[in-house]
C-alpha cells in the first residue's frame, strides 16, 4: 500500500502552486533540501515523476496535474478538522492566504495591513492580486483562504460577506467642456468616450452596467490592465473612465484631471470578502470582514 504523509502532500501543494522549490520551501517554512527530500521520497512511492526539473524552471507532469485536485481536497478536509480544533483560540494567526483584485488593492491595502499587523502580530498575510475569476476559482481550490472582490459572484461554493458600498465617479480631462455643469446622466453621449479595462476585470463589466444606454461600439478599450493607466490617459484628454470612491482620493493628486459625480442615485458596486464554503478559516474570515467594514470611514471621504 503505498502511504503518502500529510507534510509530503503539503510540500506537493507548495511547489505546484510556485513552480519553484525556493519559494515553494518558503511558503511551507522548510529549507529547500528538507522540501526537495520529500517530493523525491514522494516520487519513489508513487513509482514516477511528480515535477520536471530544467535548471531553475519546475514544470509539473500530467500525473502531477491529475494528483493536485485530489490533495488539495484531502488536504482541505484535514484543515478542516484542524479548525475544529482551534475553536476558542485566537483568530488571525499563522499565514493567511488573501486575494484581491487590482481596483480595489492599491486603495485598500495602505489602510488594512497596518491595522492588521497591530491587531494580529502573529499573523502570516500573503496577498495575490489577479481578477475575480481567477481569485474565485484558487479559493474554491483551497489555494486562497478568502479574497476581496465585488458582488455578485457566480460560484455557489463560496460564502461572501458585504463589506460597503463603493460609489462610481467619471474622471474626465480638467478643462473638458462637456463636464462643466456636473452632475453627469448616464446616458451622455460624453460616455461614448468613456476608456475601459481589458477583459477579464470587473470594473469593465460595471462600466458597461452603468452606461448601458451608450452603445458599446462607441467605448474605447485600450486593453488597460490597470485604473492608474486609465486615469494617466483621461487626464492627457484622451477619453473618460469610471473611477470608484476609494480611488479618489490618490487620484485628486493627478494634475489635469477633474472627478465628477453621477446624477442621484449615483451608481456604485458592493465591495465583499468570499471564502470557501465549510472553510476552517471561517471564523477569521468574518472577523476580517468586520475590521474591513470598520475601515469604511477612512476608504470613502466622500461618504464620510
Amino acid at each position: 500500500m503505498i502511504k503518502l504523509t500529510v507534510r509530503q502532500m503539503e510540500y506537493f501543494e507548495a511547489l505546484a502552486q510556485t513552480l519553484h522549490f525556493g519559494r515553494a520551501a518558503e511558503l511551507a517554512g522548510v529549507t529547500q533540501p528538507a522540501l526537495s527530500a520529500q517530493i523525491s521520497e514522494m516520487e519513489a512511492r508513487l513509482g514516477g515523476r511528480l515535477f520536471e526539473r530544467g535548471g531553475k524552471s519546475v514544470a509539473m507532469t500530467i500525473e502531477a496535474q491529475a494528483l493536485l485536485p485530489r490533495i488539495e481536497t484531502i488536504l482541505a478536509d484535514i484543515r478542516g478538522v484542524e479548525s475544529i480544533a482551534r475553536r476558542g483560540r485566537s483568530a488571525m494567526e499563522g499565514r493567511f492566504r488573501l486575494g484581491i483584485i487590482p481596483t480595489i488593492a492599491p486603495y485598500l491595502l495602505p489602510h488594512v495591513l497596518p491595522d492588521l499587523k497591530a491587531r494580529f502580530p502573529t499573523l502570516v498575510l500573503e496577498l495575490r492580486e489577479a481578477v475575480t475569476g481567477s481569485l474565485a476559482e484558487e479559493t474554491a481550490a483551497g489555494r486562497l483562504d478568502g479574497f476581496i472582490a465585488a458582488m455578485p459572484l457566480d460560484s455557489p461554493g463560496l460564502v461572501t460577506e458585504a463589506l460597503f458600498e463603493d460609489r462610481f465617479f467619471l474622471a474626465v480631462p480638467a478643462n473638458d467642456p462637456e463636464f462643466a455643469s456636473p452632475p453627469v446622466p448616464p446616458e451622455s453621449p460624453a460616455l461614448e468616450r468613456l476608456m475601459l479595462l481589458e477583459e477579464g476585470h470587473c470594473l469593465r463589466e460595471q462600466a458597461l452596467s452603468v452606461c448601458g444606454s451608450v452603445k458599446p461600439v462607441a467605448m474605447a478599450s485600450y486593453g488597460a490592465t490597470s485604473l492608474t493607466t486609465l486615469l494617466q490617459m483621461v487626464a492627457h484628454g484622451l477619453g473618460v473612465t469610471l473611477i470608484p470612491e476609494m480611488a479618489m482620493g490618490p487620484a485628486s493628486d493627478m494634475r489635469d484631471l477633474k472627478i465628477v459625480p453621477f446624477i442621484e442615485p449615483m451608481p456604485s458596486r458592493t465591495v465583499c470578502l468570499a471564502w470557501r464554503r465549510n472553510s476552517r478559516r471561517h471564523d477569521e474570515c468574518v472577523e476580517l470582514a468586520g475590521i474591513m467594514r470598520g475601515l469604511r470611514g477612512a476608504l470613502l471621504p466622500a461618504a464620510a
